[in-house]
């Protein structure tokens, strides 16, 4: 496999090697989880698209968005799916179990400890600075994940994109109502382009 620059994302390129090893699977959603403060998106595609080259920028966009609009915690139905892509069901769970078990484990552990000491005033100042830590990451992989739309600036992708954005973010419009219109519209218009490209 030729390399890629550490610098340079591969995009179109598909990638290659063989499939990952359930455990190598499990060991590195549980990396994800252990280092995912604020949010495990930012560094499950740090990983899988820059680290461990599994899926390319744009496979990684189209994944998570099936996993988007599927019910349940995107990052979770990522693992399951991605999993199960690489290495079939045993894939799937291998990524589940390393993305939830550490930070269950952990989590048990600071509820306990929260329930004596939570009422001190320090700990709830740097629960509201990791709170803002947070929305900074999730700002950044957003802005990473619409490199692949921008760099080919589809038109269409792009106003889509836009208008979803304007649907919720800015008119508050119920999330279902708005995907039952989006995506039928932008599967059709994704099946016309790639129509039109082919003729």
């Amino acid at each position: 496999m030729d390399s890629v620059p550490a610098t340079q994302e591969p995009d179109r390129v598909a990638l290659s090697g063989p499939p990952p090893s359930l455990g190598a699977l499990f060991m590195a959603f549980a990396r994800m989880s252990l280092a995912g403060f604020g949010g495990v998106l930012v560094f499950a595609r740090r990983a899988i698209v820059e680290q461990h080259r599994w899926l390319t920028a744009d496979e990684f966009n189209e994944t998570f968005a099936l996993c988007h609009f599927l019910p349940g915690p995107n990052i979770v139905n990522l693992s399951m799916v991605f999993g199960a892509r690489l290495r079939g069901i045993a894939g799937g769970v291998a990524a589940f179990a390393g993305l939830l078990l550490p930070p269950t484990l952990i989590m048990t552990v600071l509820a306990i400890a929260y329930a004596r000491f939570g009422d001190i005033e320090v700990l709830r100042r740097i629960l509201a600075g990791i709170s803002c830590a947070a929305v900074g990451l999730l700002v950044a992989v957003v802005f990473r994940m619409m490199t692949p739309l921008l760099r080919r600036m589809e038109a269409v992708a792009l106003i889509l994109m836009l208008g979803v954005f304007l649907a919720i973010g800015v008119l508050r419009l119920p999330l279902q109502a708005v995907l039952l219109v989006a995506i039928p519209v932008s599967i059709g218009a994704t099946f016309l382009l790639r129509r039109k490209v082919a003729v």
